[in-house]
């Protein structure tokens, strides 16, 4: 079982990052919010890594810190929610935007979230209502455990798509990977976009802009 990654960050192609750890490349599949605040390429990164095993694969599931990882493995114990939509879930807001979410039965926020409709954002309210009860307190312990690269701390998945090797070409596909339609996608980079922007803030911009 692989738990935890820490090595040199290589290449970020969203949702996807891939570190060398002593010499092996591990692909890891990560949400966005993770993402964010991975450091440069080239430097060093701490990912907490949840581990499948299919018949047909095996899959690397990566996170910031634990409180992430805790909230993705909650999430897929839901019925109907798999890893790809637990990663959108987390991509569109952080944990604990989605566990004020589920405290205060904010359904209108939950379906804004790509591929989760009306009768899963109920039972995502449900279900993961007795399972956030003591969230606050399970959230202290992991993250006095977490042992995050300090770098990591200071920074705050679909339809096919022609890729493009630019920032904004960048931050559509990576809309697109989590499940928005390429009308929205576009519409969203546009009213966000500003010249120089990377694509950690166009992409975090728009999801923003999209709640």
């Amino acid at each position: 079982m692989i738990g935890r990654l820490r090595g040199t960050l290589v290449e970020k192609n969203f949702p996807e990052i891939l570190i060398d750890c002593a010499g092996v490349g591990y692909e890891v599949t990560m949400p966005m919010t993770s993402i964010y605040v991975l450091p440069d390429i080239e430097q060093q990164a701490i990912i907490y890594i949840h581990f499948v095993v299919r018949e047909d694969a095996q899959l690397l599931y990566g996170f910031a810190n634990k409180v992430e990882r805790k909230l993705f493995r909650l999430l897929i114990k839901v019925n109907g929610v798999g890893p790809k939509l637990a990663l959108a879930i987390l991509s569109t807001m952080s944990a604990d935007q989605f566990v004020s979410c589920v405290r205060h039965d904010d359904i209108s926020a939950i379906v804004k979230i790509p591929g989760v409709g009306k009768k899963t954002a109920e039972r995502l309210l449900i279900e993961m209502r007795d399972r956030l009860k003591d969230w606050q307190a399970q959230s202290i312990q992991l993250v006095s455990t977490d042992g995050v690269i300090p770098e990591q701390l200071s920074a705050e998945l679909s339809q096919e798509s022609t890729f493009i090797n630019d920032n904004k070409g960048d931050a559509i596909n990576a809309l697109l990977s989590l499940g928005y339609k390429q009308v929205q996608a576009d519409k969203a980079i546009k009213s966000v976009y500003n010249r120089g922007m990377s694509s950690e803030a166009l992409i975090r911009d728009a999801l923003k802009s999209m709640l």
